[in-house]
């Protein structure tokens, strides 16, 4: 699962873009109105999160199967928070151009999701 230059989940690149995206979430969102604070404010951050917490928590303790399960979800809050910022949008919360931002990020993320779970299923067959 760890290639040598790899030593710690902090490596991977995925996980640094997903921090990333976190960062630009919680930026976005200090500009939605106060009255979301319970609302979509809460969900995107929740989201956002998610996906490094998820890459990080099964990293190297456990099977190469439970890891790109955890991928997957990752994956999942990944389209959570994709959805939650497109109707952001919708609802006028912020200007698209600022959510666009997220949303690119969104895209760059989910590629090097992607990618690495096509990687150790790649690893995995090859056992």
């Amino acid at each position: 699962m760890k290639s040598s230059s790899i030593q710690f989940y902090q490596d991977l690149k995925v996980w640094q873009e997903s921090m990333n995206l976190a960062e630009i979430c919680y930026q976005v969102t200090k500009t939605f109105p106060q009255e979301e604070t319970y609302g979509m404010i809460s969900h995107i951050r929740r989201a956002a999160v998610s996906i490094p917490a998820n890459i990080a928590e099964d990293y190297g303790r456990r099977t190469r199967g439970e890891y790109i399960q955890f991928l997957y979800i990752s994956q999942g809050s990944l389209k959570e928070l994709e959805t939650h910022l497109l109707l952001s949008i919708r609802v006028k919360l912020d200007s698209p151009e600022m959510i666009n931002n997220a949303l690119n990020q969104c895209e760059s993320v989910s590629k090097l999701l992607f990618f690495l779970i096509r990687s150790l299923q790649n690893q995995t067959q090859e056992r």
